[in-house]
This record gives C-alpha cells, structure tokens and sequence, in this order.
C-alpha cells in the first residue's frame, strides 16, 4: 500500500469538504469555505496521536490488555507499550471496505472477526455525511456472533479554528462528572468526581491557555434537541462537536507536540470511558443479531 492511511476519499456539499480514509475509516479532513476545522496530516503519514481515527469495538484504554467475558480472561494485543495497556480498539489500522461513495456522503464497512481477545465477532459501518455546514457520522454495529456482548466506539478528531492558536480557543462542555488524568498509574485516571468547585468545570466556557487535559468527563447534560454539544469556540466563529444520547463521555486531550500543529485539542466523543470491557460502564449490550447505531457530528458556525 502507498500511503499508510490507504486511498483518499473526498466528499463534498456546498462550501462543506471532508476527505476520509480508507485505513481506519478515519476523518483526515473537514473544512468550510475553504477554512480548516479539523488538525489534518500528509496523505503519507499516519495519523499523528491518533488523530480523525474511528476507535472499536472499545475507545481509550483497556487496563493490563485484558478483561473477562463469562468467566474466561481475554488477552488482548498490549498496543500501549509504556503502560502495557491495549488502547482504542481493533480497526483503526485496518483497511475498511467502501461501500458507496456519493458526492457528499460514503460508507465504510469492516468486519471484527473472532480473535484472541476478542470472542464475538461483530460487523460494523461508519458513514459520513455532509450538509452544508455540517458533517454527520453514524456508527453501525451488529453482533455477528452467538452470544451476547457489550461494546463501546469512539472517535479521535482534534480540532482547530481557522489558524486562531489553541491557547486562545474557548471550550465549553456540559459535563457535571469528570475522571481526571493521573498520569503516574498503569490506566491513568483518577476516581470520578464532580466537576462543580473544580478546575475541571466548562460548563460556563474557559480559554484553553494553560489548560492541560488527558481528561474523561461524564455526567453529560443534553441539550433541547437531546443531544450533547461540546463546543470549542474564538469569538464569534464555533465548532459545535455535537454528540447523540448513547455517546455520554468525551475525552478531552490538549497536547503540545501535535505534528504539524504544536498545541492541539482532541474532543473525542466516546460511549464509555477508558477500561469499559472491565468495569462495564456504559457499554452497549448486543444479543446475537441484534445492532446498534449512533451519530455524532460537526457543525460550524462561522
């Protein structure tokens, strides 16, 4: 294969652009009229930190890359060397199999076969879809297998406005819980806590400068239309990363070496926190044959 992220796939509707990939089905571009919301990176590269991928059958970390299903440990691949953790997931370095390709919208599919660590297989899709000022993603995935299991999925974009530093971008999230990043620990969260009285509290909106986030909030307030906003903002330009019900965590991540960008911030939307597979928080029960789907999306307002 040429590039690491395979073929290019481009999309587009009025003013809206977005390029996805076919290793990954990940999201490697969005812009509008011309001007980027999303950290991008080269055709040839792979993706920086993880940067646009789609993260199942499990987002964020799994502890030790092992948990039990009925009774039998799972050993899962360690893809996390430093902590010996099995991090977000099982396709994100796969290729994906298109499925259809229109001038604004295209579906991937790809299957998750029975492997060591994982005991059920699953079929899962990934669509993108374009309005004019806005990209949709749905998630599609159904149990393959002959017994139940639970499941998470997550997504990994880093987003920017325009060329305004990150310092000086404004995020603002309706959480109310928080499970803060302690990064001496082999999964580096701490215990959850309220995010009221805290510095972990952006429900009002704060300016990202000398903010520093490897940070899981829950305890999401929706909004009138049912869905949870996560907004990053610079005057009166925004991004509202908005997410549907069954999405009730984000991960928030500010590093400060992001190729191509230095400063950068991940608004991830995630169905469950880090080491779900263990804890079972907020995973998605699937019976054999039966499937799930859920959207979240960008939207600019600009």
């Amino acid at each position: 294969m040429a590039n690491p992220t395979g073929q290019q796939f481009e999309i587009t509707r009025g003013n809206a652009r977005a390029v996805v990939t076919e290793v990954g089905a990940g999201l490697r571009a969005f812009e509008f009229s011309g001007v980027p919301y999303l950290e991008t990176f080269a055709e040839d590269a792979r993706p920086p930190k993880g940067a646009g991928q789609i993260l199942l059958p499990w987002p964020n970390r799994t502890k030790a890359a092992q948990w039990t299903y009925r009774g039998e440990t799972q050993h899962l691949e360690v893809t996390e060397e430093a902590r010996g953790n099995a991090i977000h997931g099982l396709t994100r370095h796969r290729e994906w199999t298109l499925v259809e390709h229109a001038e604004s919208s295209i579906t991937f599919e790809i299957e998750v076969p029975e492997q060591p660590g994982w005991p059920v297989p699953l079929l899962a899709r990934t669509t993108y879809d374009l309005a004019p000022r806005e990209l949709t993603v749905t998630h599609e995935i159904r149990n393959e297998g002959e017994s139940a299991i639970g499941v998470g999925v997550g997504a990994h974009p880093y987003f920017r406005i325009g060329d305004v530093p990150t310092d000086e971008l404004t995020l603002t999230l309706p959480a109310t819980r928080v499970r803060p990043y302690a990064g001496d620990r082999q999964l580096p969260y701490a215990d959850e806590q309220d995010t009221a009285g805290s510095g972990y509290d952006f429900r009002a909106g704060r300016v990202l400068a000398e903010v520093d986030l490897d940070t899981a909030f829950g305890g999401l307030v929706p909004g009138d239309d049912g869905r949870f906003h996560h907004v990053l903002s610079a005057g009166e330009r925004s991004v509202d990363v908005w997410a549907g019900p069954d999405f009730k965590w984000v991960q928030v991540f500010t590093p400060a070496d992001l190729v191509g960008r230095g400063r950068a911030v991940a608004i991830e939307p995630m169905t469950c926190p880090a080491d779900a597979l263990n804890s079972g928080t907020d995973l998605i029960d699937l019976d054999p044959g039966a499937s799930w789907t859920g959207s979240w999306g960008i939207r600019v307002n600009a």
